[in-house]
């Protein structure tokens, strides 16, 4: 190989520039489709961290779009964002749609002009107060923008039982069928001057709820908690990293889960916490007649075991046999290939199978993953640190990393195709797909997934190798397959989520099943909201 290969860029591998003359044949491969190297199946929602310090600015943000174009004040453009979920763009479009008056009288604001039979300017004016039917002097009394007017201790008594009863965003006027929204200044005033300590948990309430009703942010669902809140900017289908490293599915907030989605995936873990016992023991400690059908439990050594249907078979592949055996052997039978003969049996059965072949294979990846991120990739940094202290040509050793990168990535989102496949091959579309449209897309599904994971256990294979000790020509050549596999695998992993997404998902009438998009530089970090 020329010195100049020794010399390039890993990038332009990854961007499919490898020569396939000197590649093994075991990895020529027709050319690929280029795909948008951050996002394949469209465009991915930006992300913000908002931070203590920041949510009082991430909020003003909003506000001031409001303000502005509507030209209200900032109390009452929080009260419409406070109503329509902090969602500008619903604001606006109810604006053009229906007008300011509707806008305004749905949200509860109120701009009716000031009634000035009674102005506090005037203290000898004394106004009764229809809550308690006492007399006060003007200045003790105050007047919201509904024109409604009462004393000052009745308002500051009924703003109290609403804060302290978790009302404190959208508390509405005393008067009956008043639906107008108090002024938060005036609520602070008053509150304030009787109790300091729930103005300040008034003012978080009204703080916090640009989080708590905003559909567009939510909190990180670390353990223990960092504080820290995630805005997207686009899509609410997304799987995101806060700054503490928390990764996790932002519509659902449970781990991540694509392709997999949000319906399914909570279906699956309580499906896993109420019946993965029974699978583990079954699996383990049980097999099926392959005459009957019924469950055998093994209570010897031997592997030749006998239902009390009277036929015998291999405890090990569960073909039936004769009667005629050794310790170590069963007379004229060897053990061939996984056979799926048993779904053929009652339906109760045919269920723990579906269950038992979908939760292993899923646990398998799940377990492989977790030992990889413990074990693995340390083993590659220590690699690499032996590749970089010696002299060689090859100076960029960043394959190793981005392949187990890769490895990662990929493992993840074939863990979690198979609890897709156990709802969406199962009975949750039975009423939406023909038996007929279910096998074809079965076939496209599984043929997708199935290239998927034998060019992961490739690539990890190769990663696993001992190349830190290898010569340099056997170095170029593992790390050109790791290169390689590297972008066929996301490649894969592009159609794998293509397949999903406008194959299986796309023809559906129902529209509860949305998946997040692939990234292919994986999940995407939520970057700092300034102050």
């Amino acid at each position: 190989m020329s010195d100049s290969m020794y010399g390039s860029s890993d990038e332009e591998y990854y961007n499919g520039a490898y020569d396939d003359d000197e590649s093994d044949n075991e990895y020529d491969r027709d050319p690929e489709p280029e795909y948008d190297s951050d996002v394949s199946c469209g465009k991915a929602p930006s992300c913000r961290v908002i931070r203590k310090e920041s949510l009082l600015a991430a909020q003003k943000e909003d506000l001031q779009r409001v303000v502005d174009l509507l030209s209200l004040k900032e109390h009452h453009a929080r009260t419409l964002l406070i109503h329509y979920q902090w969602d500008v763009d619903k604001v606006f479009a109810v604006f053009v749609e229906r007008g300011k008056e509707k806008l305004y009288a749905e949200a509860g604001v109120s701009l009716e002009e000031k009634d000035d039979q009674h102005p506090a300017s005037e203290p000898s004016t004394e106004i009764t107060c229809e809550i308690c039917f006492e007399d006060f002097p003007a200045e003790e009394t105050t007047i919201m923008d509904c024109n409604h007017r009462f004393c000052n201790d009745c308002w500051t008594e009924y703003f109290i039982v609403k804060i302290n009863d978790g009302k404190s965003r959208r508390i509405t006027c005393m008067a009956q069928k008043c639906k107008a929204i108090c002024d938060e200044g005036k609520i602070r005033d008053l509150v304030t001057a009787k109790d300091p300590n729930l103005a300040e948990k008034f003012d978080r309430f009204i703080l916090e709820s640009y989080i708590e009703d905003n559909k567009r942010v939510k909190w990180c669902p670390s353990v223990p908690h960092c504080g820290n809140a995630i805005r997207v900017e686009d899509d609410e289908y997304c799987e995101v990293e806060c700054a503490c490293g928390k990764q996790f599915c932002f519509n659902c907030l449970c781990e991540l889960h694509s392709p997999c989605s949000c319906v399914m995936w909570d279906l699956w873990l309580k499906k896993c916490d109420d019946e993965a016992p029974t699978v583990t023991w079954m699996s383990e400690k049980t097999k099926h007649c392959p005459k009957c059908h019924k469950i055998v439990e093994k209570d010897g050594g031997c592997n030749l075991v006998q239902c009390i249907c009277g036929q015998p078979f291999c405890w090990l592949c569960g073909e039936a046999t004769g009667l005629e055996h050794s310790w170590s052997s069963i007379q004229g039978h060897t053990c061939g290939r996984y056979k799926e003969s048993h779904l053929k049996s009652a339906d109760t059965v045919e269920d723990y199978w579906r269950l038992t072949h979908y939760y292993r294979r899923y646990k398998a990846h799940i377990d492989s993953l977790k030992i990889e991120a413990s074990e693995s990739k340390q083993k590659i940094l220590n690699k690499v640190r032996i590749l970089e202290a010696k002299e060689l040509q090859l100076k960029d050793f960043s394959w190793a990393m981005t392949g187990f990168d890769r490895l990662s990535l990929s493992r993840r989102a074939v863990a979690c195709s198979y609890p897709f496949a156990y709802y969406y091959f199962g009975d949750l579309f039975a009423n939406e797909i023909t038996k007929e449209e279910r096998e074809i897309k079965q076939n496209l599904f599984e043929d997708q997934q199935q290239q998927l994971e034998t060019n992961i256990e490739r690539l990890s294979m190769f990663l696993e190798e001992p190349f830190a000790n290898y010569p340099e020509d056997k170095l170029m050549e593992t790390r050109m397959k790791i290169i390689t596999l590297s972008t066929v695998t996301d490649d894969l992993c592009t159609k794998l989520y293509e397949c999903i997404d406008n194959d299986l998902l796309v023809p559906l009438q129902q529209a509860t099943h949305t998946i997040a998009r692939y990234r292919s530089k994986g999940v995407e970090k939520a970057s700092e909201l300034p102050n």
